[in-house]
């Protein structure tokens, strides 16, 4: 796809104008990284603070007398148990228990809820929605267009965002959101993120993407040595992977259960019916044949993705994420091994270009921040 022909988010401007190296991904135009590097914006993010375009995700507006027992259909986790203010990680699911997409799901009023989709699969997850409506009384809309969406990742989060709005960031409790004001503007500011740090995404209308954006790097001293950094699609990778975070397409695609996903915690058996249930209880009831795990390379050499993990010498599975993690420095990988080779210390090699790089089974996530 040309980059004329790519979608662009309301900040496309401002990343050329910050020396963004431009990439298309998922058809749109993105920056991957900025002049300080990735592996630089990777570090402020987890001391300082990053600040991500995340414009390009989807919203999907489901509101009616039905909104929730009909989300609560078509996702894995239990959307009765929200309550107004506070947000879920699910995931829409196939007949066969796998993975159309990961979401969040906001839920605003009893009638009014908003499902954050992935980028690259928007349009199909609308779709999909819609598909499964069946005489739920619900209104459905595809509201992509009508946000920007601004992340704020770091332990500095909350005081660099404080000073651009009245609401009490504090009291904004993980996975809970608020709706007010920032530098003015009408806003969701949701305690969410992909990073593994503290921080908030914020959602407004487009046209006030660039005020926003522009405010909250001078208010976090972009610029000095401490400040935040803008950061790219690059350090937004290696900072999920570090935390241990599923990525579409990658960990949990159509082909993998949330079961084989270690995803279980987010698929309610007991909430009653919902797409794939069947299928989940059975799986959770024979057993899984494979399983997602972590590793660490214990021999010099960087897993990548597709690459094949190898026991013995033999093919057992496959890497669906790797990189070396910069602020653990170490190189760490994802992938999918069957149960027998799941143990932790258990050895495995990684096929680098031919060469079967000594690498070992450890314990995810990788990195965990401390809590304060």
């Amino acid at each position: 796809m040309s980059a004329q022909n790519l979608k662009q988010t309301p900040l496309n401007s401002v990343h050329r104008s910050l020396g963004g190296r431009m990439v298309e991904f998922g058809g749109w135009d993105m920056p991957v990284q900025y002049p300080a590097g990735t592996v630089e914006e990777h570090l402020r993010t987890r001391t300082v603070a990053g600040l991500f375009d995340v414009s390009h995700m989807g919203e999907i507006d489901v509101r009616g007398a039905d909104a929730i027992p009909f989300v609560n259909r078509i996702t894995s986790n239990d959307v009765t148990k929200l309550v107004d203010g506070q947000a879920q990680y699910s995931t829409l699911t196939t007949p066969e228990g796998t993975v159309v997409d990961d979401l969040l799901v906001y839920r605003f009023t009893e009638d009014r809820l908003l499902l954050v989709v992935n980028a690259g699969t928007t349009d199909k997850d609308w779709e999909w929605i819609r598909s499964h409506h069946e005489d739920e009384r619900v209104e459905l809309r595809n509201a992509s267009a009508e946000y920007c969406q601004i992340a704020l990742q770091g332990p500095e989060a909350i005081p660099i965002l404080q000073k651009l709005t009245e609401t009490p960031l504090e009291e904004i409790k993980y996975y809970h959101f608020s709706e007010g004001e920032v530098e003015g503007v009408p806003a969701i500011i949701s305690r969410t993120g992909y990073t593994g740090e503290d921080g908030f995404e914020v959602y407004a209308a487009p046209d006030k993407a660039e005020q926003l954006w522009n405010k909250i790097l001078n208010a976090g001293g972009y610029g000095k040595p401490e400040g935040v950094l803008p950061c790219g699609l690059a350090a937004r990778n290696t900072l999920r992977l570090e935390a241990g975070m599923a990525l579409y397409g990658h960990e949990i695609t159509e082909e993998t259960t949330l079961l084989e996903a270690n995803l279980g915690w987010i698929c309610k058996l007991n909430k009653g019916d919902f797409i794939g249930r069947e299928r989940l209880a059975q799986q959770k009831e024979e057993g899984v044949k494979r399983k997602l795990v972590g590793f660490e390379m214990t021999e010099r050499g960087i897993a990548r993705d597709d690459q094949d993990v190898l026991v013995d010498g033999q093919k057992v599975g496959r890497v669906t994420s790797g990189s070396p993690a910069p602020f653990l420095k170490k190189n760490i990988g994802m992938a999918y091994v069957p149960v027998e080779h799941t143990g932790e210390g258990q050895d495995i090699q990684i096929d680098v270009r031919g060469r079967a790089i000594g690498a070992k089974i450890v314990k995810t996530p990788f990195y965990k921040r401390q809590r304060q």
